[in-house]
């Protein structure tokens, strides 16, 4: 007999399996609890708390539990104080920033201040680039100075000539250079990322970004976007955070008020402490409507690279190059691709 733990909401039955309930406790170990006034609870992310409703992640889903229905919200567990050295004393990390020897981004820095559009972009500009294929063109940043960079899946779709324009600070100029050596590194078509590499033998070192802590993002922040819409490289438009949870597509969206359009695809959506929160790849035709994936999925992405690697004789890619057709085929003595 299959057990089920259920706890009623606003009328509505909601069924958990023992075996689910079990795995997500596992999943959140340190997530928070919300308690329920039939005795019942749900473990996991806190995306987003209103008046009326809190909105938690369960790995799985989104729930929206109404307030009426919370006794009360479990804090999130503590993290073990670790042994004092001797010494300068390290900068406290969390389990969300802590960096990975394997990654391939700087995270957040807390001593980072706001600062003013103009001056990020000042700063900033250099590590956002122009990503062209004989098939269109889109943007992308850099993650680190020796030219690993992001942008969308979907620039880079069914592409192998990829060139990137970076511009480089020369003497308070500003010089353009394309760089044709660029590697597919790894890519995810359902989240629409994909992870390029610059391997030009004379190339500098690259300007890069810093990811932000997708847990510090608020609803009402200021943001900015760097990109080339339309092919108008550089081109610099400004908004604020709609919703961190916009789901389509079977996906949760950062919506933003700040103008995104054709060719801004894959460039950085910034907060005004110069920090990754997005990767903006998709817009509504209207106005002020526009698309970024959250950086906690960048994160993800970056962090599993190796289960996205891109090779063109691993049948789990989100798609294969195929051989060009033989001769034979104008002869009629053509095979079976798979056969032959």
């Amino acid at each position: 007999m299959k057990c089920y733990i259920s706890y009623n909401l606003t009328g509505m039955v909601y069924r958990f399996s023992v075996v689910t309930l079990l795995l997500l406790c596992l999943w959140t170990a340190s997530a928070e609890t919300i308690h329920l006034r039939d005795k019942a609870a749900v473990t996991g992310k806190i995306l987003t708390q209103k008046r009326d409703q809190v909105v938690i992640d369960l790995g799985f889903t989104v729930l929206v539990v109404p307030r009426n229905a919370i006794t009360r919200i479990a804090e999130e567990e503590v993290a073990p104080a670790k042994p004092k050295t001797r010494g300068k004393a390290a900068p406290p990390t969390t389990a969300a920033s802590a960096p990975d020897s394997t990654d391939l981004f700087a995270s957040a820095n807390a001593d980072l201040s706001d600062k003013s559009v103009r001056e990020l972009v000042n700063e900033l500009g250099e590590a956002v680039v122009q990503v062209r294929t004989p098939g269109g063109l889109g943007s992308g940043f850099f993650l680190t100075d020796d030219g690993y960079l992001i942008t969308n899946f979907h620039v880079i779709e069914g592409e192998t000539q990829i060139a990137l324009e970076v511009y480089h600070q020369r003497g308070g100029q500003l010089e353009r250079t394309t760089y044709r050596k660029v590697r597919i590194v790894a890519m995810n078509k359902f989240t629409d990322l994909a992870l390029l590499k610059i391997e030009d033998k004379d190339a500098p070192k690259f300007k890069k970004v810093p990811l932000a802590d997708a847990d510090g993002l608020a609803v009402g922040e200021s943001v900015f976007a760097i990109g080339s819409p339309l092919g108008l490289e550089r081109t610099v438009t400004e908004g604020i955070v709609s919703t961190k949870t916009r789901q389509m597509f079977g996906q949760l969206y950062l919506q933003t008020t700040a103008q995104i359009n054709p060719g801004n695809s894959g460039g950085p959506l910034f907060n005004m402490r110069g920090e990754v929160v997005g990767v903006t790849n998709m817009k509504i035709f209207g106005e002020g409507i526009g698309f970024a994936i959250p950086v906690d999925a960048v994160r993800y992405f970056l962090r599993h690279r190796d289960a996205y690697a891109y090779d063109n004789d691993n049948p789990s890619n989100p798609f294969r190059y195929l051989e060009p057709p033989s001769s034979r085929i104008k002869h009629g003595t053509a095979q079976n691709v798979e056969g032959e």
